[in-house]
């Protein structure tokens, strides 16, 4: 299984994806430690997909 994220702007527009993680927990992690980073690049939420389809999202990156 192959697991990514796509990561949105505030107002939904898709503007990027991570890179392909081998297991769920590798990728929440990941996303856990580049979040300040995505948002200062301007990415609002991201998607989980597992093999290309969404298994959860959108999910706020503000701290609020």
């Amino acid at each position: 299984m192959a697991w990514s994220w796509t990561y949105e702007n505030a107002d939904g527009d898709t503007v990027g994806t991570s890179e392909t993680f081998d297991a769920r927990g590798d990728a929440e992690s990941w996303i856990g430690e580049e979040y300040p980073d995505l948002l200062d690049d301007g990415v609002a939420q991201v998607r989980l997909l597992e093999d290309g389809k969404e298994v959860y999202g959108p999910m706020s990156l503000s701290p609020e």
